[in-house]
């Protein structure tokens, strides 16, 4: 089946209204449906783009509305927009900011589109990993996108273990109270030396850039966390890391008086390997060794 309206994915501005495409100006006047994530915010949006007031019930396009597709409704929200497109509405879907479907709600309702024969059409606009990293100075012509980490800490830390030979630049979207602990755990896994900058309220006026080491960030936002939207960007690793001896290890440290659990815990950061896994081998090697649990 092949349907008969278009889903446009509209970037949003990410902080400064100006930074609204006249394309995408023009598409959220003309739609039928605005699925948004914040509706109102995309009030505010609307009103400057002067998509807004829409008549109620206007005789020219009675179905004009504006609804909600967040994380915790987008499943149940999806087949609504699908059907509307269906019907040959145009569907408009915006994030809060920045473009739907990275690191926000809209995936869902793309594929279902696309599975439903819908036509898309991205609008593209503002991306705070491409801002950020521009502004950081860090190398452009190779870079991994990671979003946000893991909030539990051994997920967090397994991650970053196996980001540990990565060459590229690396592109992290971090909550403020978080941006320490996530500037610690890198500095573990990559080392404190590794060249960073954390950029926070891109686009608005208390826009800020700070360029230093992961381990000079960690401490500066553990003394004061930062405010706003925080984006870091990392260096890649300029050679590929040595190979490391996990049983080897793992004895040198049972030897330096660590049980198994911690000694596998400390190895986790640095290879990104699953602690079940360096955990039982750990184990094994305290009981052929005589240890403890």
């Amino acid at each position: 089946m092949t349907t008969a309206g278009t889903l446009y994915v509209v970037a949003t501005p990410i902080g400064n209204l100006e930074d609204v495409s006249l394309r995408a100006a023009r598409l959220l006047r003309e739609a039928d449906l605005v699925a948004a994530e914040d509706t109102r915010a995309v009030r505010v949006l609307l009103r400057h783009v002067d998509a807004i007031p829409w008549p109620p019930g206007s005789a020219v396009n009675p179905a004009r509305r504006v609804v909600s597709l967040f994380e915790g409704n987008e499943a149940a929200r999806t087949e609504d927009v699908v059907a509307a497109v269906a019907a040959g509405q145009r569907v408009a879907l915006v994030s809060e900011a920045g473009t739907p479907g990275v690191s926000d709600p809209g995936a869902r309702v793309v594929r279902a589109a696309i599975d439903a024969g819908a036509k898309i059409e991205v609008v593209p606009g503002p991306v705070a990993a491409v801002a950020a990293l521009v502004a950081s100075g860090l190398p452009t012509d190779r870079f991994l996108f990671v979003g946000f980490p893991p909030r539990e800490a051994g997920d967090r830390r397994a991650l970053f273990g196996q980001l540990r030979g990565q060459a590229a630049t690396m592109i992290f979207y971090e909550a403020p109270d978080r941006v320490a602990a996530t500037c610690g755990d890198l500095a573990d896994a990559l080392g404190g030396e590794r060249a960073a900058c954390l950029s926070r309220e891109l686009t608005k006026v208390y826009e800020e850039h700070v360029r230093a080491s992961l381990a000079e960030l960690a401490a500066r936002y553990g003394e004061v966390p930062p405010r706003g939207e925080c984006t870091l960007v990392v260096a890649g690793a300029a050679e590929a890391p040595p190979e490391i001896d996990l049983e080897a290890e793992l004895r040198r440290l049972l030897a330096a008086g660590l049980g198994p659990k911690d000694a596998a815990q400390r190895l986790v950061v640095v290879t990104g390997k699953p602690r079940r896994q360096l955990y039982q081998l750990a184990l094994a090697l305290a009981r052929e060794g005589g240890g403890g649990r």
